[in-house]
C-alpha cells in the first residue's frame, strides 16, 4: 500500500511539472483543492495505464525496440500519456494533452521527473 502511495505521489509530481512546463498539457479546475484532487486522480489513472497497458504494448513492439535501439520507448510513453488524457476525459477529469508532439515532450519530462522522485522518495524495498 505504501508503495502505491509513493508511486502515485511521484506520478502526480511528474505530471505537475509537465503541466507547469508545457502550455498544451492542461489541468483545469475551480480552485487549488479541486486541482490537487484531480491531479491525484489523473496520477492514479496514469499509473494504472502504465501497469496494465504499457507492458502489453512493449511486448508487441519488441521488434521495434531492437530496430530503434530503444527509442520507440519515447513513442510508447507518449501514447500512454495520450491514453491517460483520453481516459481522464471519459472520467470527467479536467486533464488534457494537446497533440502527439506535446505528448512526446511531456512523456520525456514525466519520465525524468518521475525517476528523480523515485530516487528521493522512500520505497517498500528500503
Amino acid at each position: 500500500m505504501k508503495n502505491l502511495l509513493v508511486k502515485t505521489i511521484a506520478n502526480a509530481g511528474a505530471l505537475w511539472v509537465a503541466i507547469w512546463l508545457l502550455k498544451d498539457i492542461t489541468l483545469t479546475g475551480d480552485n487549488a483543492g479541486r486541482k490537487a484532487i484531480t491531479l491525484i486522480l489523473v496520477a492514479l489513472v496514469f499509473g494504472l495505464v502504465n501497469v496494465v497497458v504499457k507492458p502489453v504494448v512493449k511486448l508487441l513492439a519488441f521488434p521495434l525496440f531492437i530496430l530503434t535501439l530503444g527509442l520507440i520507448t519515447l513513442v510508447i510513453n507518449a501514447l500512454m500519456l495520450l491514453l491517460t488524457s483520453w481516459l481522464a476525459n471519459k472520467f470527467d477529469l479536467a486533464f488534457h494533452v494537446e497533440g502527439f508532439g506535446t505528448a512526446v515532450i511531456g512523456a520525456l519530462i514525466i519520465s525524468i521527473v518521475s525517476w528523480a522522485l523515485h530516487v528521493v522518495l522512500p520505497d517498500d524495498k528500503d
